[in-house]
C-alpha cells in the first residue's frame, strides 16, 4: 500500500510539474491572453494537458485544481520557510499559477513583490498577472491592494524623488510620461471590467479613485473624461450604489476646489511630462470669480438631468433617489457659501424645466462636492451637449431650489406606477423638508 501511495505522489508530482509547464507555455505561446476560467470537468477524459487556449482565452479543467493548487500552495511556503531553494524563474511560475486560482493568497504576491524590488519581474507584468486574476475573482481585496502596491513602485520609477532625478534626461521624459498615462489607461479599464463583472464592487471603485488620486493628481481633463466615461457606465447600472458613489467623488474632485475653474481652456490641459504629472497642477490661475460661479452650476445641473432622466426612465430604484439625494444637499451648501452676501440668489436648471438651487458641503472652510457631471461633451460621441439641452428645456425661470424639487417630485407622483418608486419620492419629500428646509 505504502509503495502504491509513493507511486501516485509522484504521478501526482509529475502531473503537476507538467501543468504549471503549460500554463508558463501558454503565456509564451499568447502574450495577449486577457479572461481565465475554470472549465467544468470532473474527471480526466482524455490524455491531454488540462489546459485549454482558444483565442486569448484561457481555461483549466477543474479536474486538476484540487492536485494542482495544493502543490503549488505547499511549494511556495516550504520555500519561504527556506526548506526548499527555487530559482527566480521557477518563483514566478508558481507564484502565477497559484494566484490565477487563489489570488487571495497574501504570501504569493509578497514573493513578486521582492521579485519586483530586486528586478527579475517587471512591474507591468505584475499588473497583468493581477488583471488577469481579475477577471475570474473581481472582488479579489489581495489583488487590488497589491495592484496599489505595484503602482506606487512604477510612480517612484516615473517621478523619482531627490536631487538626482533634476539631472535625469530631457529624452526619457517623454517616455515616462507616456508610460505612466498607459498604466492610467489600462487601469480604468481593469476597473471597469471588473465592476461589470461584480455588482457593487466596491473594491473596483475605491482603487479607481485611489487611482485618480495618485496617478491623475487632480489633472481636470481625466476627471472630466471619466466623467464622460462613466456616466454611460452608470445608466446601464442604475441599482450600483458604488458607481455613483464614484460619480460623487468625481465632483467633489472638480468642484472641492476653489482654485479649479470648469472652462474650455482648464480642460485643454494634457500631462505633458512625468514633472508636471507629479506636482499640483496649476488649475485655472487669474479666472475670475465669476466664470467660476458660471461653471460650478452647469456642472450640477447636467447632474440632476442625467438623475431626472434615469429615474424617470428606470421607476423604483432606491440608489438614483440616494444619489439626487447627495447632489442637492451639496448643490444647496456650494450655492449658500459662494453666493453668501453677494445680494443675489444663484439658480440651477431643473429637472423639470425650472431653475434649482442645489448644494455643496463645505468643511472646513473648504467646499467639498461628491457628485460629478459632464460639462463639455463631444458632440460626436454624445448627440447631447449643454447647449442642446438648454433648447430642450426652454428659457430659464427665476425660481428656488426647494419649489423646483417639490414639482419634480410631485410629477413624478402623479405619473408613477409603481409603489417602489411612490415610496422613494415621498421619501425625498420628507428629506427635503426636515433636512434642508431647516438649513
Amino acid at each position: 500500500t505504502i509503495k502504491k501511495m509513493a507511486e501516485s505522489e509522484e504521478e501526482v508530482d509529475v502531473l503537476v510539474q507538467r501543468v504549471v509547464k503549460d500554463i508558463n507555455n501558454a503565456f509564451k505561446k499568447n502574450p495577449n491572453i486577457d479572461e481565465i476560467g475554470l472549465i467544468p470537468c470532473p474527471e480526466a477524459r482524455y490524455n491531454r494537458s488540462p489546459i485549454v487556449l482558444v483565442e486569448n482565452k484561457l481555461g483549466v479543467e477543474s479536474w486538476c485544481v484540487k492536485f494542482l493548487l495544493p502543490y503549488v500552495h505547499n511549494k511556495l511556503l516550504l520555500f519561504r520557510q527556506r526548506k526548499q531553494w527555487l530559482d527566480r524563474d521557477a518563483l514566478i511560475d508558481i507564484t502565477c499559477t497559484l494566484l490565477l486560482l487563489n489570488p487571495d493568497f497574501t504570501t504569493a504576491w509578497n514573493v513578486r513583490k521582492e521579485l519586483v524590488q530586486c528586478g527579475a519581474l517587471n512591474p507591468e507584468k505584475d499588473l497583468y498577472l493581477g488583471k488577469l486574476a481579475l477577471t475570474k475573482f473581481p472582488k479579489s481585496p489581495e489583488t487590488w491592494i497589491h495592484r496599489r502596491w505595484v503602482l506606487q513602485r512604477v510612480l517612484q520609477e516615473c517621478c523619482p524623488q531627490g536631487a538626482g532625478c533634476k539631472e535625469q534626461g530631457e529624452a526619457d521624459r517623454p517616455a515616462q510620461a507616456e508610460r505612466l498615462q498607459r498604466v492610467l489607461q489600462e487601469e480604468m479599464k481593469v476597473c471597469s471590467e471588473a465592476a461589470g463583472r461584480y455588482p457593487s464592487n466596491y473594491n473596483a471603485w475605491s482603487h479607481r479613485i485611489w487611482v485618480l488620486q495618485h496617478l491623475a493628481k487632480g489633472n481636470i481633463k481625466i476627471l472630466h473624461d471619466e466623467l464622460s466615461c462613466v456616466k454611460y457606465w452608470v445608466s446601464m447600472h442604475v441599482s450600483d450604489h458604488s458607481g455613483f458613489h464614484y460619480r460623487q467623488f468625481l465632483l467633489k474632485s472638480l468642484v472641492g476646489d476653489p482654485s479649479i475653474v470648469l472652462d474650455k481652456d482648464t480642460l485643454s490641459l494634457a500631462v505633458s511630462s512625468p514633472d508636471e504629472h507629479c506636482a499640483s497642477l496649476s488649475k485655472g490661475e487669474g479666472v475670475s470669480v465669476e466664470t467660476q460661479r458660471t461653471a460650478v452650476p452647469d456642472l450640477f445641473d447636467e447632474e440632476m438631468q442625467l438623475c431626472t432622466d434615469l429615474i424617470e426612465s428606470y421607476p423604483g430604484h432606491e440608489t438614483l433617489w440616494c444619489h439626487r439625494r447627495h447632489i442637492f444637499f451639496l448643490w444647496h451648501h456650494w450655492n449658500k457659501e459662494h453666493y453668501r452676501g453677494c445680494g443675489q440668489a444663484s439658480v440651477l436648471k431643473s429637472s423639470d424645466g425650472t431653475l434649482n438651487n442645489t448644494l455643496s458641503e463645505t468643511t472646513g472652510g473648504k467646499t467639498a462636492q461628491d457628485m460629478d457631471v459632464d460639462v463639455v461633451l463631444d458632440a460626436g460621441k454624445q448627440g447631447y451637449t449643454q447647449e442642446t439641452k438648454r433648447l430642450k428645456r426652454g428659457p430659464l425661470q427665476d425660481c428656488h431650489g426647494l419649489p423646483s424639487e417639490h414639482r419634480f417630485i410631485a410629477k413624478v407622483l402623479n405619473d408613477c406606477r409603481s409603489t417602489e418608486q411612490s415610496r422613494f419620492a415621498t421619501a425625498y419629500k420628507k428629506w427635503l423638508d426636515t433636512v434642508i428646509g431647516q438649513l
